[in-house]
């Protein structure tokens, strides 16, 4: 190769030098804008990142305080100490025991020199614990005993006598006075006997809603039917379905009954004839009687 055709490669023309200087140039300036450029980027935070990471730093900053943290002692009765507390309080595990071994025998320990006693605490640690002891109030305020005089023997009051008092004229007041009765129970006796003319047996006492058996064991020791009430009887046998319905142990239904009854049967006659009467009580057929007239 001659160095006339070597000579030949590095003849340009004007276009291709142009081209040639553009190249340096760019290869220039992108050389200059790495030199002096930060490539360095950053994600853009999202929101819920932006948000841990401040509760992270509110977290960060609570364990920091917590260091340095004291946890408050309050009061306590020595006699209950768990395992837990006792290990807290700077107690050792043969310590606790021995309170627990006390505490299994049903004792008590009532004071800090006691605690001591039973613990073997050393003397630095209950000093640090009995400010915290809080005993009942019982312990702290013993009385002391007192010799009572000895009373002369005196014969115990009778007991007072119950005075029976007929049920058709017991007050409210009278009815108060057993135990058991208030002001509307008493009132509710009342009424029903208001509703019948008077009671003709105290079995009818079971009749009135709220009563227990105890308290009817109380008025049968206090009341009884002394005499039958003066009432007008009902005429079994030629009332009408109203008024039969009016007497509090003939609902419509019986009354409806009765008088079917009577139009199919005759007469009523005596209180036998009375349990033959669909829903009729049977138990109370022989009270119910004694307000009728046959």
């Amino acid at each position: 190769m001659t160095f006339q055709s070597i000579k030949s490669y590095f003849k340009f023309s004007q276009g291709q030098r142009a081209g040639i200087f553009l190249l340096f140039a760019i290869i220039i300036v992108l050389q200059l804008v790495y030199f002096f450029a930060d490539f360095s980027s950053f994600p853009a935070a999202s929101p819920e990142k932006e948000k841990w990471l401040s509760l992270q730093s509110q977290i960060d900053s609570m364990k920091q305080e917590k260091l340095g943290y004291v946890p408050k002692i309050y009061p306590f009765n020595p006699n209950f100490i768990t395992d837990f507390k006792g290990y807290k309080l700077g107690m050792s595990v043969a310590e606790i025991d021995r309170l627990l071994a006390f505490r299994k025998e049903n004792k008590y320990v009532n004071s800090p020199k006691e605690f001591q006693t039973v613990t073997q605490v050393s003397d630095s640690l209950l000093n640090a614990m009995s400010p915290y002891f809080k005993f009942p109030d019982w312990v702290n305020n013993k009385k002391e005993f007192k010799d009572y005089k000895k009373l002369p023997y005196t014969a115990f009051a009778k007991k007072e006598k119950i005075v029976i008092i007929d049920i058709n004229q017991a007050t409210q007041e009278d009815l108060i006075k057993i135990y058991g009765i208030g002001q509307a129970i008493s009132l509710r006796i009342l009424t029903f006997k208001e509703s019948l003319g008077g009671f003709v047996s105290m079995e009818q006492m079971k009749e009135v809603w709220g009563l227990s058996p105890e308290v009817i064991a109380n008025l049968n020791s206090h009341f009884k039917v002394s005499t039958l009430p003066n009432f007008k009887k009902i005429d079994i046998n030629n009332a009408s379905i109203k008024e039969l319905s009016a007497f509090p142990y003939f609902k419509y239904p019986i009354s409806k009954n009765i008088v079917t009854y009577r139009s199919m049967n005759g007469d009523i006659k005596n209180s036998d004839d009375l349990t033959k009467i669909k829903g009729l009580s049977i138990d109370k057929a022989n009270i119910i009687a004694l307000y009728l007239k046959f």
